[in-house]
């Protein structure tokens, strides 16, 4: 049998890294890199250190194929959400993230791919039909919407949405300057708890398997694939953040949805 991938994932503690870990860890030598250490696996697979210091990354990412870049300040799993001062997403959410390429690059990592989010097109949900579509309130739904495709016009509303733009951005130019692959995953509502909640999650959720399956495609797409972004959603019946992109590209087959 051939030798298993080597993928380490920033951030494994995190909502998202814990929602995805179940099929790397079957799939993948997986090791994990976070400032406090990461529990079950084994000590020689687990690095501890701040991805805002660059030289503590090298032993980490050596030998590695891939790179899953999950850590940043901000997100679901922030007690202050996406409300974050701009001096932790900068030291965060910008530099680390040059630090994570760049670190990858020296290491001759075939492929990083990088934590982006819903937060890049949230100001989609200012006006109609996306109004309507994330509202708590039982309101009609619209008869149609078109859909907000991963290279539609970015609406950010919140500098954590900049930040994460910004991580597209520096992850294109790696992609076309060096030899890696570079993929961005929109995460979208995958919370603590898998299921859908009242609200903006009826239209944006994606399930905890639903996103093993898209991150495992993934990391073993063709190394001709070498940028691009996906929405990671759900097939919900009120989804406007569209996944036919990954569908299309990827073969991915989502398995759950709000309906």
């Amino acid at each position: 049998m051939p030798d298993k991938l080597k993928v380490l994932v920033t951030g494994l503690n995190g909502v998202v890294g814990r929602a995805m870990r179940p099929a790397l860890e079957e799939r993948y030598e997986l090791s994990a890199l976070s400032r406090s250490g990461v529990d079950g696996l084994s000590p020689e697979r687990v690095f501890k250190a701040d991805i805002a210091d660059r030289d503590a990354l090298y032993p980490a990412f050596d030998g590695q194929d891939v790179i899953v870049n999950m850590a940043a300040s901000g997100g679901q799993g922030s007690s202050v959400g996406m409300d974050v001062p701009w001096n932790e997403l900068l030291k965060y959410n910008i530099d680390a993230v040059y630090n994570v390429l760049e670190v990858a690059k020296d290491c001759g990592v075939k492929r990083v791919i990088l934590a982006s989010s819903g937060a890049t097109a949230n100001g989609y949900e200012l006006h109609e039909p996306y109004r309507s579509l994330v509202s708590k309130e039982d309101v009609p739904l619209p008869e149609s919407w078109d859909m907000v495709g991963e290279y539609a016009e970015p609406k950010p509303i919140n500098l954590y949405g900049v930040t994460k733009l910004f991580g597209e951005d520096i992850g294109r130019f790696y992609a076309l300057t060096t030899p890696m692959s570079v993929i961005n995953l929109r995460i979208s509502n995958t919370a603590a708890v898998d299921a859908p909640q009242p609200g903006r999650s009826q239209a944006n959720w994606q399930s905890y398997r639903d996103l093993q399956q898209l991150t495992v495609k993934i990391i073993e797409a063709p190394p001709e694939l070498k940028f691009d972004i996906f929405w990671a959603t759900s097939d919900n019946k009120k989804l406007f953040r569209d996944n036919a992109h990954a569908k299309e590209v990827l073969g991915y087959v989502p398995q759950d949805g709000v309906r």
